[in-house]
């Protein structure tokens, strides 16, 4: 599967370079949107399917939000270190380990907060964390376990990696998925602008 997804990608970059026209590729978004939303619909289908599933979810209670915590204590942690090692001021690399991959808002936010570069940085370190979690999703729910697939995933595990957390799991993990998701993107815009101006 993790062919597949390099692939995939690989041809729509050479599709959208050499051999779509530009008035096809800035209608694109609207066409991945519709995708996104067919591919939720199609993963919600699956979860509301299993019955069990909702009891076992209950039976797991608060420990749902291990998953999430992690992931803003290691999304955190990398973007001090990162910052760190580029000499970026302290409050930067945290607000931009904050974003948790929601490049368009996190990217959007850091622009009007510190300018230009901040924002063109926290974008682009976002969408990079995307592209590398389609990659890993796979690789990581084979090798390590199901739940280590959704972490590097971020805010986005509720929507555009959900599908691919789904296929390389099961429909249990693809609940915890969707809960971290809501967690880390409603965090998104609290915590972006709250380590921007705590420093």
């Amino acid at each position: 599967m993790t062919y597949i997804i390099i692939l995939s990608v690989l041809v729509g970059i050479g599709c959208g370079y050499f051999v779509l026209p530009p008035e096809v590729v800035s209608s694109m978004d609207q066409v991945t949107s519709i995708s996104l939303f067919i591919l939720i619909f199609l993963v919600g289908i699956d979860i509301g399917g299993n019955k069990k599933l909702f009891e076992d979810l209950k039976k797991l209670g608060l420990k749902v939000l291990i998953i999430p915590f992690g992931g803003v204590v290691g999304s955190l942690l990398g973007g001090l270190i990162i910052g760190t090692i580029f000499s970026m001021p302290m409050n930067e690399g945290l607000s931009i380990g904050s974003g948790f991959g929601w490049y368009s808002l996190s990217g959007v936010m850091l622009k009007e907060l510190g300018g230009d570069t901040l924002g063109a940085i926290a974008f682009l370190s976002n969408v990079f964390r995307e592209l590398l979690t389609v990659i890993l999703i796979p690789i990581l729910a084979k090798k390590l376990n199901s739940y280590t697939a959704i972490a590097p995933a971020g805010a986005t595990s509720m929507d555009t990696t959900l599908p691919l957390i789904a296929k390389a799991t099961n429909s249990e993990v693809a609940v915890v998925a969707f809960i971290n998701g809501v967690v880390l993107s409603s965090l998104v815009p609290i915590l972006v602008p709250f380590f921007y101006n705590i420093f």
